[in-house]
């Protein structure tokens, strides 16, 4: 495990951004695991302005996504894969065929948990999986009891992380109940692992899953197993 402490959020985000460049400049074919939620947009607006310099290259880059709300499509403003497309992949040059985040709108949601498993599995595997932390632990949607074992899956979610949603919604009525999400075996099975937090109100639960006891009650907790794990906070 390494740990890197930031001076502020734009330092987190620069040596976020750091990670992943590195990622895709030794390796342009990479495969990425991606994340949403306030705490990447830095990174993920460094990484455009160094796209914007030349000194990055995403043409050969292909992405696959943690999570989607269930009842959202692409062209809602509160799906991940409209979150995407405006803060990350419309200000660089990745194919949209190349992102892939799972379909919210399916008609047969187990049909696309086992889709999305054989399409991370087609593409070779995840080479660097980007992780937030939620406040109760959780990684992906994987909420506090999920099962280690389990790859994609359909997720009821926690009135904690329906709380911490509505702010994007206008009310807690108007979030969605249930999410599909990769599970913890998913993002275990990822070559690297790089999670990111930032704020004080995230320093517990981070001491808890980086040092404290393996627990699925701690879902984050089981990172401490990853054989390469870079950790890089802000708790200012």
């Amino acid at each position: 495990m390494r740990i890197i402490e930031a001076k502020d959020y734009a330092d987190m985000s620069r040596k976020a951004a750091n990670v992943i460049s590195a990622q895709v400049i030794l390796e342009p074919r990479s495969v990425l695991g991606l994340a949403t939620g306030s705490t990447p947009i830095g990174a993920y607006k460094q990484l455009i302005d160094w796209y914007n310099k030349g000194d990055i290259d995403f043409s050969q880059t292909k992405s696959v996504n943690l999570d989607e709300y269930i009842g959202l499509d692409g062209s809602n403003d509160q799906s991940y894969r409209y979150f995407m497309n405006t803060n990350f992949f419309d200000g660089i040059n990745i194919k949209k065929e190349n992102t892939f985040v799972p379909n919210g709108k399916a008609p047969d949601m187990e049909a696309e948990c086992k889709r999305y498993d054989e399409l991370i599995k087609s593409l070779g595997g995840i080479d660097l999986q980007l992780l937030g932390i939620g406040h109760d632990g959780h990684i992906g949607f994987n909420e506090p009891g999920a099962a280690f074992e389990k790859t994609t899956h359909i997720v009821e979610l926690e009135e904690a992380t329906i709380k911490a949603n509505a702010r994007f919604f206008g009310s807690e009525e108007k979030v969605p109940k249930k999410a599909i999400t990769m599970g913890i075996k998913s993002i275990m099975q990822a070559k690297k692992l790089l999670l990111i937090a930032n704020g004080p109100d995230k320093k517990d639960i981070v001491e808890k899953a980086l040092h404290g006891p393996v627990t699925p009650m701690v879902p984050a907790s089981i990172l401490q197993f990853h054989p390469n794990l870079t950790v890089v906070y802000c708790f200012n």
